[in-house]
């Protein structure tokens, strides 16, 4: 009887131990972000950070807790540059904050509570004269 209980005490410890060791945005969000890119007219390369990475309209991850230039490109048109942002989720902290030091210290260890201000990025191409 005493080692089904010691057992359970071990599971019990290793439920809270993994419970007070794990972060919200650790848990929930990860580190990355689906992103969205389109164009007008379509068919535009995209590189973002100075690599082609694809032709609109298609999806990409890209990390949160990074800022982004994403430059669109397409013969006959001019040229659109736009910043994706990265800023630290206040949501994410207060959870945090309430749960202790330590989900503290891993979300702003692993850049978890980070967010991409927009997961859509269309540019909308002027015709060159």
């Amino acid at each position: 009887m005493k080692k089904f209980y010691k057992i359970g005490l071990l599971f019990s410890f290793i439920a809270v131990l993994s419970f007070t060791l794990s972060s919200c945005a650790t848990l929930f969000k990860g580190s990355t972000e689906n992103v969205n890119f389109s164009s007008e007219p379509y068919g535009a390369k995209v590189y973002v950070n100075g690599d082609l990475l694809g032709t609109t309209p298609f999806a990409l991850k890209l990390k949160s807790n990074k800022t982004y230039t994403i430059k669109f490109e397409k013969n006959g048109y001019l040229n659109k540059t736009v910043m994706l942002n990265s800023s630290v989720g206040t949501g994410w902290v207060v959870l945090d904050v309430l749960g202790g030091l330590i989900p503290v210290i891993i979300d702003a260890a692993t850049g978890n509570w980070y967010n991409l201000d927009q997961d859509h990025v269309n540019a909308v191409l002027e015709q060159q004269k």
